[in-house]
């Protein structure tokens, strides 16, 4: 039976899962990485304000406004605090479909990810 630890490490380009397993030389490193797509907050709008990616891609949002924003998708399936200045919020989406999220602070504020089939590479 093989056992290990899982540990999830984020990294500036890539978010990186790495799976540590016991063997008879000590510990053996298997490394998982995901793509990770920037969208910008600044000046009351997301920027891009659509993007595709492919599942298993982690979108990371970063307030570069001087003002509070939140990213809420319409069917509530992920949520951010409010975010204030400089502060990132990151989900990675692993099933197809098409995700319109918007600012709960400033509802006119939209966006809109689409997931595409097949594992992001």
């Amino acid at each position: 039976m093989r056992r290990g630890v899982w540990i999830g490490l984020p990294t500036p380009i890539l978010a990186a899962a790495i799976w540590l397993t016991a063997g008879s030389h000590g510990f053996r490193v298997n490394a998982q990485q995901s793509p990770v797509t920037e969208v910008k907050i600044d000046n009351f709008s997301f920027a891009p304000a659509a993007i595709t990616v492919a599942a298993g891609t982690t979108v990371r949002w970063t307030n570069r406004d001087d003002i509070p924003h939140t990213v809420v998708a319409d069917d509530k399936s992920f949520k951010s605090k409010v975010l204030d200045t400089d502060e990132k919020f990151s989900y990675t989406f692993s099933t197809p479909g098409t995700y319109p999220y918007f600012c709960s602070v400033h509802p006119k504020m939209t966006g809109k990810v689409s997931v595409q089939a097949g594992q992001a590479q």
